[in-house]
């Protein structure tokens, strides 16, 4: 195999193994905001989200079978729907903190989370 051969073999292997680590990734989903989700309840309702937002201070409410929370627009504060999540407890979910979360949205007010994700806080400070 001379090195042309071997240079189309090394790209579609590379790009065989792009194509089956990315098969069934949703790439049409969105981040929708916290206040869009509940200006418009009626389009999203029974269906699959996600959105960003922060936790609410004295929401958090951790059981062994659930826990939830309210979750707050990041720009407007005062836009909020409620969440409840089955999953194991991420280690650093705390209140006050930004998370970003998917799941399906069950009312015009509340959302069944099935992924939560908490964002990093700055090892730095000024």
């Amino acid at each position: 195999m001379d090195k042309k051969q071997k240079t189309f073999v090394a790209i579609g292997v590379i790009v065989a193994v792009a194509i089956i680590g990315l098969w069934g990734v949703d790439f049409s989903k969105q981040s929708i905001m916290v206040s869009e989700l509940t200006s418009n309840p009626g389009n999203y309702t029974g269906e699959k989200i996600s959105t960003t937002g922060v936790i609410k201070n004295g929401t958090l409410i951790v059981t062994p079978d659930l826990i939830s929370f309210v979750l707050v627009d990041k720009k407007d504060s005062t836009i909020e729907i409620d969440v409840e999540y089955t999953g194991d407890l991420p280690a650093t979910l705390d209140e006050g903190k930004e998370i970003s979360m998917s799941g399906t949205m069950v009312s015009a007010n509340k959302i069944e989370a099935t992924q939560i994700v908490v964002g990093c806080s700055s090892k730095y400070t000024e």
